[in-house]
Formats: structure tokens, C-alpha cells, sequence
């Protein structure tokens, strides 16, 4: 029995998972990040605990998810953007306090290593995982294991520039396929297509307030047929398309998976996305080859918490 914990800036969550990558207790509870980084470990801490306390024996590992940097040698976090523990070396303060292994990986790293382990990608050798969420993230699986690479921060994907000198990033880069093909991205699509062309659903569906947009919005409008969703939605699967196509021609893995809040609209974006996809990849026309598949993660938000409960075994590896 392993234990997994997805580190989030609102809440920590966590669970036991057994060896199968099933999870047998899960509970959750408010990080506090606003009371600083003691708080945060000791939530961290306290949802262990809470495992430990419902199960018969000790964990054999402790994996957690963390939503920034890591050096997964050292367990120590380099930085994380929206939780103040950046510095902070939580695997050995955790292992010293639960005399426990104690990993930590990116979450998104995390989550692709749950979709290997337990998910849409158990079983294949090859697989790249993003999630569309505020932002990008990503992970990539080769011969099995998660790569992370010389500094274990491999699986930015979504800063990659697919633009040039386009949308400023919360990176400080121009043209991030994130500031595109995210969540955030599609809502600035549609706050830049709706100064041009208003849209009388929209705007009754955010009480004439573009600023209060969502993703969720602008998919009930684009299912109702409304023009304006239309293109909102299609210019956002064509920026989509082009950082799918350009990882799938770089890694041509087995599974190209897609989670995040985004993905709960895969009845849009499925068909689209994919012939567009398959109109650029390198190996169009090329019928012998085999091609990646392009799928819905299996598993939602339990890949993090399961991926990290595994980080045992890329370590051990």
C-alpha cells in the first residue's frame, strides 16, 4: 500500500492506493497556503496522518504531486508559483517525521504517470499527457518510465511557442501554446472574437459581462449552434491542434492523452481536433504506419494522486 497526495493551491488531497493503482481511502483538506509555508506542511502532514490512522500498516512509500518545480533526487521544491515553499526540502522533513520513503514529482508528471500506471496508457510503452486547465501541463512517459529529465522539469509543454511575438504567457514569453489552448486561452479567444462580433447568448450567459466568461459557456452556446461560439470554439481547437501535432511528430507515442476541465467538452472537440491533428502529422498518408491515439484521460483528477503514490517505482528504477 502506497500513499498519493495532489498538492493543490486550494486543497491537498490524498490517498491509499494499492499495488494495482486502485484507491482504497481518500480524504482532503484546505492547504491554507495563506498562512505560510509551515501551514502547508503541516497539512501535508496532517492528510498522511489521517491515511495512516485508517490503515493496518505503514505505507511503503509516500508519493506527493507538487504544482511547480522539483529536484525528485533531493525531494526538495525549486519553485512553485502559487504555494510559498518554494526552497523547502518536504520529502526529508516528511520521511524524517512518518520513517517512510517520501517522493515528490511535478503534478502533471504525476498525472501521466497515473494514466501509465492505472489509466488510458497502462500498458503502452510511448505516451504524452497534458492537461488543460488555467494553464498547460504536461508529461511524458518513454519505454514505460516518466521522463523528467537533466533537472527534472522535462514536460512544460505549454510553452512551447506555437506564435510568434503572439499572447503574452504567465511566463513572460510571447505566443505560449498556453496562452492559446488553455482553459485561459480559450476564454481570451472569446472575450478578442466577441469585441468583433457580439454574441446574444453569451452575453445573456455571463449577464452581459464579458469578463465573467467561461469555458463552460461558450460550450453550451457552441452545442445550442450559436455562430459566434462556433468560431470561438474551432479557433481554439485549431491553436490546440497545432501543439498536439508538433508533440505527436517529436515523440510519435502510442497514447496522446488529454485531462483537465477541458477535456469534459470532448464531445466537441474530439472529431475536430483529430482531423485536424491528422492533416499536419508528419506521417500523413503514410497508411503502414501505426498512429497515435488521441484519447480522454481515463482516470480525471485521481491520476495525480495515483501517479504519485507510484513515484516509488520510477525511483526505484
Amino acid at each position: 500500500m502506497h500513499i498519493g497526495v495532489d498538492l493543490g493551491g486550494t486543497n491537498v488531497a490524498a490517498a491509499l492506493v494499492d499495488n494495482s493503482g486502485i484507491i482504497t481511502k481518500r480524504v482532503s483538506v484546505h492547504t491554507d497556503a495563506h498562512y505560510g509555508t509551515r501551514a502547508v506542511v503541516k497539512r501535508l502532514s496532517e492528510v498522511i496522518q489521517m491515511l495512516i490512522d485508517n490503515s493496518l500498516d505503514m505505507p511503503e512509500s509516500i508519493g506527493i504531486g507538487i504544482p511547480g518545480m522539483v529536484n525528485d533526487i533531493t525531494g526538495e521544491v525549486l519553485f512553485t508559483p502559487n504555494l510559498p515553499i518554494s526552497g523547502v526540502n518536504i520529502a526529508r522533513e516528511l520521511q524524517n517525521e512518518f520513517d517512510c520513503p517520501v517522493y515528490l514529482g511535478n503534478d502533471a508528471n504525476c498525472a501521466a504517470l497515473g494514466e501509465a500506471v492505472a489509466g488510458c496508457a497502462k500498458g503502452k510503452k510511448d505516451a504524452v499527457f497534458i492537461t488543460l486547465g488555467t494553464g498547460i501541463g504536461g508529461g511524458i512517459i518513454i519505454s514505460g518510465g516518466l521522463y523528467t529529465g537533466l533537472n527534472g522539469a522535462a514536460g512544460e509543454l505549454g510553452h512551447m511557442v506555437i506564435i510568434n511575438n503572439g499572447r503574452e504567457c504567465g511566463c513572460g514569453r510571447l505566443g505560449c501554446w498556453e496562452a492559446y489552448a488553455s482553459a485561459t486561452g480559450l476564454i481570451r479567444t472569446a472575450i478578442d472574437t466577441i469585441k468583433t462580433s457580439p454574441s446574444r447568448l453569451l452575453s445573456a450567459l455571463c449577464d452581459g459581462i464579458t469578463e465573467n466568461i467561461n469555458g463552460q459557456m461558450i460550450f453550451y452556446a457552441y452545442r445550442k449552434g450559436d455562430e459566434v461560439a462556433d468560431v470561438i470554439v474551432n479557433t481554439y481547437i485549431a491553436h490546440l491542434a497545432i501543439g498536439v501535432t508538433n508533440l505527436i511528430n517529436i515523440f510519435q507515442p502510442e497514447i496522446f492523452c488529454i485531462a483537465g476541465g477541458i477535456s469534459n467538452a470532448w464531445d466537441c472537440i474530439e472529431s475536430p481536433l483529430t482531423t485536424l491533428v491528422n492533416a499536419e502529422l508528419f506521417t500523413r498518408g503514410q497508411t503502414h504506419t501505426s498512429q497515435t491515439r488521441i484519447i480522454k484521460s481515463a482516470l480525471g483528477d485521481d491520476a495525480g494522486i495515483i501517479g504519485a503514490a507510484n513515484l516509488s517505482i520510477v525511483r526505484k528504477e
